[in-house]
């Protein structure tokens, strides 16, 4: 919830809140981030020909407390004392500049980026949202964490049985409170695939998708919506650093997939069982690429091994690959389809041992 201290309605809650019981903290570091704003917009001379105290009270005014926005994090349970919108964004986005320069910031902060499921995917939407790239999401998953989730999600044991679309928004909203972000707790389902990609009331729908679930016709169901809305999708694989980039938007004719699939449907793939389902997983990720380990993982899952391996330096390659690409696009580059793969045991490989002389051999 954003308060605005302005506001007589906004300040009524904000007194309510400070008098609760259940405020566990008020964080108010408001003039130090005014003097970083300071900084970022004259950093040769950030109070001018003003002292520090002039400087700032011109800006904080007589009630500081007045001053921005106030952030109440019911989970928490934190009150923090935040930047107006567009001054938040400008410090905290500032050490970008310029690998991204302030005019593509405000670009990418006014676009919206639907993500398909919050395993691989929530480390790929927070740094979508660290980075700036995308001021509004729309998050998907209907499963829970779990404690095996914990070797590669960034959640903590208190956190377990938590709906996975909440912890995500949750770790987001806490990077930055003026996130748009709606989370389909049920996932995606024929009942709610046509929410996830409509337009809103201005006419404005996903500028990207980013698909990383499991289930086949949840990935076949939502290219066929992005293809027809012309949405570029990314995907990454997680096992040798695999991304897939699916340009919609400049191909609106071209096949699911890469054509590994052939002309396969969402209806094609609806109620496939276990086996063929985990055969047509395969085919999109070409099993003939995998690494040996994961290669010799999938031949015990449900055996020896209840699924099949993911690291967390596997996840967070990932999402730095896929927010690269994402912000690339959103920006106009023209990255063609095609799969790419950044296998980091090929890029920084072992040294092969030297077997040692054995003693007294005659070289």
């Amino acid at each position: 919830m954003l308060l605005n201290p302005s506001r007589p309605a906004d300040a009524a809650t904000l007194a309510a809140l400070r008098e609760s019981n259940g405020l566990c903290e008020v964080h108010d570091r408001i003039e130090e981030q005014v003097e970083e704003l300071l900084g970022c917009l004259a950093p040769e001379a950030p109070f001018g020909n003003c002292s520090r105290s002039r400087a700032m009270a011109d800006i904080l005014g007589a009630r500081p407390d007045d001053y921005g926005r106030w952030a109440w994090y019911p989970w928490s349970r934190r009150l923090v004392h935040v930047l107006p919108k567009d001054e938040f964004r400008l410090v905290r986005t500032d050490r970008n500049r310029d690998k991204i320069t302030r005019e593509q910031q405000k670009s990418l902060l006014s676009r919206r980026i639907g993500v398909i499921g919050l395993s691989v995917g929530s480390s790929t939407a927070l740094t979508c949202a660290m980075e700036g790239v995308g001021g509004a999401f729309r998050l998907a998953d209907f499963d829970r964490l779990g404690l095996s989730n914990l070797n590669r999600l960034h959640a903590g044991v208190h956190e377990l049985g938590l709906e996975k679309s909440v912890l995500c928004a949750r770790r987001m909203y806490e990077v930055d409170p003026y996130l748009d972000i709606e989370i389909h707790r049920g996932g995606i389902t024929e009942d709610t695939i046509e929410d996830f990609f409509a337009t809103d009331q201005d006419g404005k729908g996903l500028d990207l998708l980013i698909e990383e679930c499991d289930t086949p016709w949840v990935k076949v169901a939502a290219r066929e919506h992005a293809r027809a809305r012309q949405i570029p999708v990314l995907m990454d694989t997680n096992d040798r650093g695999v991304l897939d980039i699916e340009r919609f938007d400049l191909e609106p004719d071209r096949p699911l997939f890469h054509g590994r699939t052939g002309d396969t449907t969402a209806a094609g793939v609806r109620g496939l069982d276990r086996e063929a389902a985990l055969r047509f997983l395969l085919d999109i990720v070409d099993e003939e690429q995998l690494s040996p380990a994961m290669s010799e993982a999938l031949t015990r899952v449900g055996r020896t091994l209840s699924s099949w391996p993911q690291l967390a330096s596997g996840v967070m390659l990932g999402a730095a690959l896929v927010t690269d690409t994402a912000r690339r696009i959103l920006l106009g580059e023209h990255l063609p389809s095609g799969r790419h793969s950044i296998d980091l045991e090929a890029l920084i490989p072992a040294a092969a041992l030297a077997l040692p002389t054995p003693h007294g051999a005659v070289l």
